[in-house]
């Protein structure tokens, strides 16, 4: 018999079951703060003027259209801020907006210093009809220049406003990944979008030009150009935070409101599981791993306006069984013995965090309507999500 198959599975629910309900867990706050620096955030710098689409970039991306994102901000020089999201304490991507871009007075130096070292992507969000660019284009060509490898993308935003009549309504399929853009497309649209394109031709720019709307617009999709940008950030940065950031189709059907709105959250602390778990930090361990797993159960039930009790939890473990239970705490745990590897460590940590927070997710769900899922549907759930973080991780540590 393998040594995993000894595991105690009651002994790991009852150790997390601890963790849930203790007060505090012991030494979490410090180790987090030991951590952090070492989880991977991956930085998107907006570059653009006021008002040209830069806050409904970051709701579209991020899923987070409930929020008031203008009080997450923070300042980081005198002239920028940056948002983390979905929290200071647990980011997951951060975004960096640079305020006053393109008027006389702006030098971007101090910006350069402060992402000099930190910044992944720049994203310069254009309103389609402003020909009055002359500040920013200026901003990125020195950017450009400071910093050659870091991938651009100009976001050429509010298309309706270029639409030929005001009850015209978006092209579909998307059109704008072909050049030159097929007849459907507005003559007088495409040739500011064109012209646009002429400011950037000298630097490896990719255009990805949408529509981010509100629902009482009368436009559809809401999320214009949102694959399409989805799929170029995903070219210019292959990353596992941003795979895991829009999510698997496997899971789409299961996300309620709850379920898009715990989303970050899961993805926050699956992050720094990984992280506790392939940085040889001291102390850090099962006892840290599961601590995080804690935090992420009170955020998740919060969410979705529950109570995390013993009888919920209990009930939920019984759901859930003893056979995921063996391979989720028991056989995965073991691999956070040093011998097996840190980076081995960290990708099983990170996965199991992942895909409990989204089997919780379901359980939860089933609870707010009275009807409980069965063991069935969690398995199939908590494996989907598991082998999702788990090949993207790996990408990531490979």
């Amino acid at each position: 018999m393998a040594i995993a198959d000894l595991w105690p599975v009651s002994w790991t629910w009852n150790r997390l079951g601890k963790a849930l309900f203790s007060p505090k867990p012991e030494g979490l706050d410090s180790k987090i703060e030991e951590v952090k620096p070492h989880l991977p955030v991956p930085v998107f710098w907006l570059l653009g003027k006021t008002q040209s689409g830069k806050t409904s970039l970051i709701r579209a991306l991020t899923g987070n259209d409930t929020a008031e994102i203008g009080n997450g901000f923070q300042p980081c020089t005198l002239t920028s801020r940056f948002y983390d999201f979905p929290s200071r304490s647990h980011p997951m991507i951060r975004f960096l907006d640079t305020r006053g871009l393109g008027e006389a007075t702006y030098d971007p130096s101090e910006d350069l210093a402060w992402c000099a070292g930190q910044s992944h992507l720049l994203l310069v969000v254009l309103r389609a009809l402003d020909m009055n660019q002359a500040g920013v284009v200026a901003a990125v060509k020195e950017i450009h220049a400071q910093h050659p490898n870091w991938p651009i993308v100009v976001i050429q935003t509010t298309l309706h406003e270029g639409y030929s009549s005001a009850d015209a309504v978006h092209i579909l399929p998307y059109p704008y990944q072909q050049t030159p853009f097929p007849a459907p497309v507005p003559h007088a649209l495409a040739q500011v979008l064109l012209h646009q394109r002429e400011w950037f031709k000298s630097l490896p720019v990719h255009f990805v030009p949408v529509d981010f709307t509100q629902a009482g617009d009368g436009y559809q999709p809401v999320d214009y150009g949102l694959d399409a940008l989805w799929e170029t950030i995903e070219i210019v940065l292959p990353d596992s935070v941003i795979g895991l950031l829009r999510g698997s189709e496997q899971h789409k059907e299961l996300l309620d409101f709850h379920a898009r709105q715990a989303h970050p959250h899961i993805i926050g602390y699956a992050l720094l599981n990984a992280g506790v778990a392939a940085i040889p930090v001291p102390a850090a361990g099962l006892p840290l791993v599961l601590a995080v797993q804690a935090k992420l159960f009170h955020s998740i039930a919060s969410i979705y306006g529950l109570q995390l009790t013993r009888r919920l939890y209990a009930e939920f473990t019984t759901l859930l069984g003893a056979g995921i239970g063996a391979g989720l705490l028991g056989r995965e745990l073991l691999k956070l013995v040093p011998v097996y590897g840190w980076a081995l460590a960290g990708v099983y940590s990170g996965a199991m965090t992942y895909a409990l927070g989204k089997v919780f997710c379901v359980y939860l769900y089933g609870v707010k309507r009275g009807a409980l899922p069965d063991h069935a549907t969690l398995q199939k759930v908590y494996d989907e999500a598991f082998a999702h973080a788990r090949h993207l991780l790996k990408t990531r540590n490979g």
